[in-house]
């Protein structure tokens, strides 16, 4: 009776904490006393504990015996697990073998059991299983197994056709063995077992049964015989539509049948090498010296077909077997050039996925028949004029020929009977693959974040982009965290990394996060092969395409000559400017021919471009005096007059269309008219070192390039400058403003990166080809690492392109290069006072007319027509009223001025 009261109290004291606990804190401290309740009723068990069973001694047997077994299983169930992991950490090539040898054992001990009549319990199994499963054709079993086992090792790379074969052999099977319980005459389970073995077995009773008691033997038999076929088309991988080509395949190869096409393709390909013969032009091949010159008695004539056509050309005569060789070499080079594309995960481009079939490169075979030439992209006009023709059977024609290639290779052929093949790719050497993430990236992101944690900043890097000379690390504030508080650590971020060279974007193009690029310790080579091998493999196949580099986040950079349409190359020493250009003429002669682009290349320096002597792109020689350099931008000047006025007289906007209209013979010259109309290449002109021009020339100079940027894009010519001093006298206001396109490599001042950018940047470059591109219509320039191309490549390429021709020179590009042989008529007889008075203003450094009048006792008239003579010919500038006029021409180039005004060689 005492415990009642106590369990009494207990229930309103549990009901009241319920709402004790949801009211304040004061209330939840005074029902604290009823919930030590329970503790009162502890006494209450101790005095009546429950009764003690009575010991078991089953029950320990029982659990004693219950963990061995535990254990047991655990330890059978690990050991089993690691072999599978075992196994599935096997090669796959060796767990195909193993299926395959495990196959051949079974099919060993089926024949044994139904050839041999084996004994045994194997044997007894072998016949419960096999026999009472295929019945009669128990015999075939064994050859089927080891069949499927012979395909899994002389096949391993085709698991993708397991499906199929499967499907088509149970279909297969199930008809046979059906048709064969139907001919045995339907015995059914009253029979007996030994009935049905002797029959069709269990599967030919499955499937006969239902169908013979729905339909009868009579619709019975043509059903499992449609599955029969259905289950033979399905292995053997036929169409029904490809049935009779099947067939007559097989009696070819058995020799039943008479392959009547083969003989009628051989009869089509002789008959079109003969037409092809037939086609060629009846004169002989002549031969030309190495650098022809114009004819002084037509030079007028010569002169107009020169500015309106093509420059002539010359080739080194070669026999016919090297020819046909050249074509071997063009179409080895594509198939090379797809391997490429293929590597790069790109889909090739058409024309070289079309000259790469039945063309063996390495361990690749293409044995596909050569299609008809695929339209050439229309990124790329000039390429059309290079028609892709149809050779003759190499094969018939060299007999040291390989027997793989197709017979009608296409080849790009000059107009004419040169034949001109392209630098293959191979000729350049692969890289490696870019490392996407290293320790060293690893523990920068682990020293920004210390340094934003120790200034207590709200940002965390969140990823990064590794490029081949720097890493972008991608920062990403927190909430009402300014910009400025990332950009104001730089110099703390810097010491952290233990690098000077930091550069911090904010905010990524494109992404809310600030960017923070810092250079890699471990820095990568970018190979110029490889980046031409992504252009080729893009389909992009525009002969001024050239390859710059590798970007921060690990992209290719290439770019359009073309639609820059003029670039500025700037750097300080050593920063990778001679580099970069090496690639763009790399680039232009393995990518265009001499009829897609020609080159006018000047160097100052005298030893940065002579690899490139001689190559059958160049319309006139490497230019290194500077005067001569001036004359040759004035003829630049002249040759884009002409061809505007091409442009004009036939109504087109762009060079482009008007070569389009001529290849497709849309324009039409006026009657009586003996010109022959041509397409007009690209004009590139590369000035090496543009500081040395702006010193001995500025204003000729200035006025060439201004005009030719201004006005020369719509006629194909195209201006690439490079300086090493991108100082304000050197690039002047007006070339910045009519060349949109800029690349600065590693510089040493911010107002040097603000003359070539017009913006900071690239002072904090590291130099050896690191750059910032900015293209036309760019707001912020790319950061990059300029590809790389060896002066071995380099000769390699250049020793190719000398091979297919040699070059064709233009007199008129240079007029210092045509020696005079008389005085001209404007001296007449002052030619002593002329050179007095050049000798006079060019030592001294003066050039005043009342000058002249003192120290050569002439009269003021006489004294204005020599310094009108010598302003003519560029020794003197002109008037400025009443200053002296500046002198043009340094006291060490006296002897060439002197030269130059009496007629002779002017040096």
């Amino acid at each position: 009776m005492a415990s009642r009261p106590s369990a009494a109290k207990k229930q309103p004291a549990k009901k009241a904490a319920a709402p004790a606990k949801a009211a304040a804190g004061k209330a939840v401290a005074k029902k604290k006393p009823a919930k030590k309740a329970p503790a009162k009723k502890a006494p209450a068990k101790k005095a009546a504990p429950p009764p003690k069973p009575a010991p078991n001694p089953t029950g320990g047997v029982y659990r004693l015996v219950r963990a061995l077994w535990l254990g047991l299983a655990h330890a059978v169930g690990a050991v089993f697990r690691g072999i599978g992991r075992g196994a599935k950490n096997l090669d796959p090539a060796h767990r195909k073998d193993g299926i395959a040898l495990l196959l051949f054992a079974i099919a060993l001990i089926v024949a044994a059991g139904t050839w041999a009549d084996l004994r045994g319990p194997v044997g007894d199994l072998v016949e419960i299983l096999v026999t009472g499963a295929f019945g009669r054709l128990d015999l075939l079993v064994p050859i089927l197994l080891a069949v499927i086992a012979v395909r899994f090792i002389r096949h391993p790379e085709k698991p993708d056709a397991n499906g199929r074969i499967v499907i088509g052999l149970s279909a297969l099977v199930i008809g046979v063995l059906g048709q064969v319980h139907i001919a045995c005459g339907s015995p059914a389970r009253s029979d007996g077992m030994q009935g049905i073995r002797d029959a069709g077995g269990l599967i030919g009773w499955s499937a006969a049964t239902p169908l013979t008691r729905a339909m009868t033997e009579a619709l019975a038999v043509p059903m499992l015989v449609l599955l029969t076929i259905f289950g033979l088309l399905v292995v053997t991988a036929t169409p029904v539509n490809a049935i009779p080509q099947r067939l007559r395949a097989l009696g070819v190869r058995l020799g039943v049948v008479h392959d009547r096409e083969a003989e009628e393709r051989t009869e089509d390909d002789e008959r079109y090498d003969e037409q092809w013969r037939e086609a060629l032009p009846p004169r002989p091949r002549k031969r030309r010296s190495a650098s022809p010159a114009y004819d002084p008695g037509d030079a007028e004539e010569e002169a107009l077909s020169q500015r309106r056509g093509r420059p002539r050309r010359s080739a080194v005569p070669q026999p016919d077997l090297q020819r046909q060789m050249d074509a071997v070499d063009v179409a080895a080079a594509a198939a090379a050039a797809l391997d490429g594309a293929v590597l790069h995960g790109m889909p090739p481009s058409p024309l070289v996925a079309d000259l790469t079939q039945g063309v063996s490169v390495g361990d690749r075979e293409e044995t596909t028949p050569v299609p008809t030439p695929s339209p050439v992209p229309a990124a790329r006009p000039q390429q059309e004029k290079l028609k892709v023709e149809n050779v003759p059977d190499l094969t018939k024609a060299a007999p040291d020929a390989p027997r793989d290639l197709p017979a009608r290779a296409e080849q790009l052929q000059l107009s004419g009977d040169i034949t001109y093949a392209l630098p293959s790719l191979d000729l350049l050497a692969r890289g490696g693959p870019g490392k996407a993430r290293s320790a060293a990236n690893d523990a920068v992101v682990d020293s920004l974040r210390n340094v934003f944690g120790e200034f207590k900043v709200d940002a965390d890097v969140t990823g990064f982009t590794r490029g081949p000379t720097v890493t972008r690390y991608e920062v990403t504030l927190g909430p009402a965290v300014k910009v400025e508080r990332i950009t104001a650590l730089t110099k703390n971020i810097a010491y952290a990394v233990a690098s000077p060279d930091v550069r911090i974007i904010s905010p990524i193009p494109g992404k809310s996060a600030v960017g923070i690029e810092i250079p890699n310790t471990d820095r990568e080579m970018v190979n110029l092969g490889d980046v031409l091998r992504l252009a080729d493999a893009s389909e992009d196949a525009h002969p001024m395409l050239v390859a710059l580099g590798k970007d921060v986040e690990g992209g290719y950079v290439t770019a359009n000559l073309a639609k820059m349409p003029h670039i500025l190359v700037a750097g300080a020493t050593g920063s990778g400017k001679s580099s970069c250009i090496n690639c763009l003429i790399t680039s232009v002669m393995v990518r265009a021919t001499p009829e897609d682009v020609r080159m006018v290349l000047v160097d100052p320096k005298r030893v940065e471009l002579t690899a490139y002597e001689g190559i059958p792109h160049l319309i006139t020689p490497i230019i290194t005096n500077p005067k001569r350099a001036a004359e040759a931008l004035q003829w630049v000047v002249r040759e884009m007059d002409l061809r505007y006025d091409d442009l004009a007289a036939f109504g087109y906007r762009h060079i482009d269309d008007f070569n389009q209209a001529i290849r497709e013979g849309k324009v039409k010259l006026p009657e009586g008219s003996e010109r022959e109309l041509q397409p007009y290449p690209y004009l590139l002109v590369i000035v090496d070192e543009l500081a040395d021009l702006m010193m001995v020339a500025p204003r000729d100079v200035e006025d060439a390039i201004v005009r030719i940027t201004q006005l020369a894009r719509a006629a194909g010519i195209h201006l690439v400058l490079a300086t090493q001093r991108p100082s304000v006298d050197v690039v002047t206001g007006l070339i910045k403003a009519n060349v949109p396109s800029r690349l600065a490599f590693a510089t040493s001042s911010l107002a040097d990166s603000r003359v070539i950018l017009d913006q900071p940047g690239a002072e904090k470059l590291i130099g050896k080809g690191d750059g910032l591109f900015l293209p036309m219509g760019a707001n912020k320039p790319t950061r990059m690492q300029g590809a790389f191309v060896t002066e071995e490549e380099v000769a390699t390429i250049v020793r190719h392109c000398k091979e297919q021709m040699t070059p064709v020179f233009r007199d008129d590009v240079t007029v210092g290069s045509k020696q005079k042989k008389e005085i001209d008529e404007d001296i007449g007889d002052d030619l002593d006072l002329l050179c007095q008075a050049a000798e006079l203003v060019v030592s001294t450094q003066f050039g005043s007319t009342s000058m002249l009048q003192r120290k050569l006792r002439v009269g003021f008239a006489k004294a204005g027509r020599l310094m009108d003579l010598m302003e003519s010919r560029n020794i003197v500038g002109p008037s400025e009223g009443s200053k002296a006029r500046d002198v043009l021409v340094k006291p060490d180039e006296l002897d060439g001025v002197l030269a130059l005004i009496r007629g002779e060689s002017g040096g």
